[in-house]
Parts: structure tokens; sequence; C-alpha cells
């Protein structure tokens, strides 16, 4: 497509927002037992200990610690176990500065100051780092709760050291599975990566396109962050391989001229057999006839790669697959690049922080979404005489996603969540004060429950979440349940009310420099791809960080692209340039595929 074909449509400023759509359930996620379980274990550890000692009302403090279990559990255990330590170290800085304003500060309304200027600073960070669910709003529902929590400055050190005690709990709970299963984060990566590309070969389309693309980029990503290759690494490897080359062979399409076999394992003869040695459908064969040589390519096939997918999800040993065409190439730029991330990795992660507090962040405006709205909600809770404004500054600060649209999304579920779960919260109370076991056992269903349920959507899981957070109040004393029932209704609908409001007012046309930045990388990492695919001999290493880099930036292209597509106040969006550059920079990427010899040429040359 011509520069002269493009044309850009002018949005609506403000856009329908859904009603329905947002409550929908989905699937549970694959690991959705792993953080509920690493909560429930970590939270019980504090917990009995201070019940042994008859201290159950410090089980605010421990609860800091405790939830920093719910991190990191899709990362790789050598980075699971900084990123959780960085949570905790997080979450004391947090805590400390709450606990220290809460006993120098007598007004609520400086209190409500401070704990907006958290959330804000809270959600910057967390996005910044890319840290994943739960996100801010585990630390601003701590820290907030903190803030209005009676307290002394000798007070202080204690109540810190019982959170890094908690805190120290819950990166053994979420790094000691390292033990029994090494490579289980890899694992479930791989596993998604050859999902996703079965799923593209089933029902060729856009959108699972770029759900494949971007499953094979985070299992390539997770096992980069793995650490130095072990055997089960380099099969899973292998199989990443094979889920990329099924995603380039798709992105081909269909050519005349070329002819595919029987399902089957051909060998070098050409001959092709019907089922591996296993029984199972085996790699589907195209051969080729280009430039009068039979070019074989082998690239498995939807069956093949979920049965793959179920080994490696499984706890028996990893399939082993066929070596696909380019295997070796692949993989030593995969080395290459895991020996060049050793030096920079770092030091690359300092400067994404850097970047998203500098001028002209599209991070920027989230964030002062998260200060306004947070402390227009505070005070707004504090002017209707609620007792506890922090749940509204904490409704408020859950809200706030990446456009407006989301944000929107998570007021109806976070309402409708809060408002059925303070009824379960009326039903379960009288059980709860039958014995302080019960109030501790309550707490850890609940906790439990919550992470059960947050995945088939954000309003089920809101649903356990909300007695959770009522029921802690327990641990310092009885109070009214009337009480706690209306202040967490009122605190709701201000906090869903005025957060969304914030989020509408305050705009963000940065989303649309980023998507114009997204647009340039991928033009620039395309340009670069073709390139070192006319280069004479390319190295193996430049085709693979040429592809690699290139599957990135569509990634980042199609992230930005929605983002901004949901956002309100926006300039024009490049639709079309927008579309145009996907396709041509996944033809480019399997154009890549072929020259590195992961698929084979196509009878007819297409544009790159």
């Amino acid at each position: 497509m011509s520069d002269s074909t493009i044309r850009t449509r002018r949005p609506s400023s403000v856009r329908r927002l859904p009603l329905v759509g947002p409550l929908r359930l989905t699937r549970p996620s694959d690991m959705w037992f792993k953080p509920a379980l690493s909560v429930v274990v970590a939270s019980a550890v504090p917990n009995l200990a201070l019940f042994a000692f008859g201290r159950l009302d410090l089980v605010m403090y421990t609860m800091a610690g405790s939830l920093c279990a719910l991190y990191g559990h899709s990362l790789p255990y050598a980075r699971r176990a900084r990123t959780v330590a960085g949570v905790v170290v997080g979450m004391l800085i947090g805590m400390a500065i709450s606990l220290v304003t809460a006993s120098l500060a007598d007004s609520t309304a400086v209190l409500i100051a401070v704990g907006a200027l958290l959330a804000a600073g809270q959600k910057v960070l967390c996005d910044a780092t890319r840290i994943g669910p739960p996100g801010p709003v585990i630390f601003t529902f701590v820290t907030s709760a903190a803030l209005f929590a009676p307290q002394h400055l000798g007070q202080v050190p204690g109540h810190l050291a019982l959170t890094v005690a908690a805190g120290a709990v819950s990166w053994l709970v979420t790094v000691g599975p390292a033990l029994l299963r090494r490579e289980g984060p890899e694992r479930r990566a791989t596993a998604r990566a050859l999902t996703a590309a079965a799923a593209y070969a089933d029902h060729p389309g856009h959108r699972t396109r770029h759900a494949a693309a971007a499953a094979v980029h985070t299992a390539w990503q997770t096992l980069l962050a793995a650490g130095r290759p072990t055997p089960v690494r380099r099969e899973l490897e292998r199989l990443v391989v094979h889920a990329e080359a099924a995603l380039a062979r798709g992105a081909l399409g269909a050519h005349p001229g070329v002819h595919e076999c029987r399902v089957g394992d051909a060998d070098r003869g050409g001959h092709a057999r019907t089922a591996d040695r296993d029984g199972e459908p085996a790699a589907t064969t195209v051969g080729t006839r280009t430039g009068g040589h039979d070019v074989e390519d082998r690239v498995a096939g939807p069956d093949r790669l979920r049965a793959w997918a179920r080994q490696t999800r499984a706890r028996g040993p990893v399939p082993t697959p066929p070596p696909a065409p380019g295997t070796a190439e692949e993989l030593f730029g995969i080395d290459a690049e895991r020996a060049a991330r050793r030096t920079v990795g770092r030091r690359d992660a300092r400067r994404a922080v850097l970047r998203a507090l500098a001028p002209g962040s599209p991070l920027l405006p989230i964030a002062a979404r998260a200060l306004i709205g947070c402390a227009l909600a505070g005070y707004v809770s504090m002017a209707v005489g609620v007792g506890r404004p922090y749940w509204a500054i904490v409704t408020a600060a859950s809200l706030y996603q990446a456009n407006v649209t989301l944000s929107w999304n998570r007021a109806l579920q976070r309402t409708l969540g809060n408002l059925l779960g303070v009824l379960v919260f009326a039903a379960v109370l009288p059980v709860s004060r039958t014995s302080s076991l019960a109030l501790i056992g309550c707490c850890l269903f609940f906790n439990f429950a919550a992470e059960a349920l947050i995945t088939r959507n954000y309003w089920l899981g809101s649903i356990a979440v909300t007695p959770m957070a009522l029921l802690v109040l327990e641990f310092g004393g009885t109070h009214p349940a009337g009480e706690l029932i209306g202040d967490r209704v009122l605190d709701t609908v201000i906090g869903a009310a005025v957060g969304i409001l914030a989020a509408m007012a305050v705009t963000n046309r940065r989303a649309t420099g980023r998507l114009e930045r997204a647009l340039a990388a991928t033009d620039r990492a395309r340009a670069h791809a073709v390139r070192t695919i006319a280069a004479p001999s390319p190295a193996p290493a430049a085709l693979d960080a040429a592809r690699r880099r290139l599957t990135g930036s569509l990634v980042e292209l199609r992230e930005a692209g929605d983002t901004a597509a949901g956002e309100w106040w926006q300039r024009a969006l490049p639709e079309e340039h927008i579309l145009a550059a996907e396709q041509a920079g996944h033809r480019t990427l399997a154009a890549t595929a072929t020259r590195q010899g992961l698929i084979a040429p196509a009878s007819e040359n297409g544009a790159v």
C-alpha cells in the first residue's frame, strides 16, 4: 500500500462505553491455583504465629508482606526471585511512608493527600516495570489502610519488622517450587505459545495471528530470562521454534504450486508416514519446487502443536520434537541474545523506570488520573462523613487501566463485585466471630477464592476480595456490621464515580504519540530485517535478532494501537497505516524465517 492510499479516519472524541461485555465470564487462567495457594500459605504462617502469641491485632502489618506472594508467578524462577524481593522492598518503603505519616499527621486531609500521592507513584512504577497482575492495587490497598491506622512513632520499627518477616515467607513460598520443578514457568509459556500457534493455524485471522505472535514473543522472553540453558530448556526452545514456524507459514498464506502431503513425518527420501512413533499426528510436510530443487518444509500441524502443549504443561518429561529446519541457527541466535542480555538487562530495566518518569512519558497522564481521582474520592468520602476514606482511595486507584474504556470496564466490575461482596460479608460475619481460628480460616478461604475467581472476571474475584478486606478489620476488634457495610457501599460508589469522572476529564493525548512512535519503530525494524535478508550471507544471529526485534515491535504496535483506540479526546488514528504496517511486518517475518530455514520458500516470490 503506497503512502498516497493511506488515510486516517477521525474517530469520535467520546466513544461508546459497553455495559454487558465487561461482565462476561472468561475461561480461568491455566495457573490460577499458583498465586491462590501461595498467598494462603504465605498468610497462614504469620497469622498462626500471631495467634500463638495472642497478637492478632498486628495482622495488618504481616498482611503487607504476605500479599507479596501474589506477584511473579509467570516469571522464571531466577527473575521471580529478584522480582518478589523488589516487591517486598517496595511494600516496605510504602509501609514506612504510611506509618510515619500516620504517626505524625492528625489531619485526615493530609492523610488523603499522601494516600493519593502513593497511589499515583505506585501506579507509574508498576506500569514502568511491567510487573504484571495484580499490579499496583495491592500496594495501594495496604499502604492506604496503614495511613489510617492509629500509630505511634516508636511502634513503626517493630511493625516494619513484621512486614519484612512476612515478606521473607512470601519470597520463600514463591521461589521454593523451583526445587521441585525448576523449569515450570518456561514450560507454561512454551505451552501457551504452542496452543496459540495451533489456534492461528486452525483459524487464521488478525486476532489469532496477534495472539500467536504475542505468545511466541513471551515464550522467547521467558526462556531468555530463565538463565543458563538446561537440557529441558533446550527442548522447550525447539518447541517454540516449531510454534514460530507455524506462525510464519500462516503469514505466507496459500501459494500456487505448493503441494501439501498427507499429515506425516517425511524422511529425507521424500516418503511420508501418517503418524509418528507415538501414534500421534506428526508434522505437516509441505514440499516446494524452487529453482529446480525440491525443498522440504516440515511445519507442525495444529493437532501436533496441541499434543506437544499438553505434554509440556503436564508434569512428565518435555516432548522431544523433530528438529525443524533452521533450529540450529535459531538456537545459536538465542544464545547470542542471552549473552548480550547478561550485560544490559538490569541497565535496561533502570532506563525503563527513568523513561516512565521523564517529561513526555505516556504513563504520566495515567499517574495524573490516579492522583486526582484518588484525592477527590478521598475528600468526597470525608465530606460525607465516611469513617474510612481509604476505601474510596483504593476503589478509585483500582480503576485506572491503560485507557478510558478499560477504566470504565473496571469501574463496572469493581462496583458490582463490591456490592455483592458486602452481602457475602454479612452472611459470614457471624461465623467469623465464633473464634479467632474461625476468623483466620475465613480470611484464608477468601484469599484463595479471590485468586481462583478473579481470572474469570474481575467482578467475580471482587466478591471474595471485599469480605476478606472487611474481615481484616475484625482482627483489631469487632465493629458494628451495619457501619462496616454502609461505609463500604458508600465508599465504593464514591470511589467508582469520582474515579471514572477523573479518567474521562484528564486527557491522555500521549497515547497517540506512543502509537506513532511504535509505528515508526515497526517501520525501522522491518527495514532492518529486509536489509538483513537481502545480505549475501547473513549471519544466523543477525537474522534471529532482526526477526525478534521485528516481532517485539509488532507486539508493541498492537498494544499501543489498542490503548489509543480506547482513549478519549484523541487525534485521528492512522488505522490503515497500522494495518498496512502489521501486514507488511508479518510478511517480512515469514520471509526472515524462510531465509533462516525455519520454513521452505514459497513457489512464488512475495514482497517482503
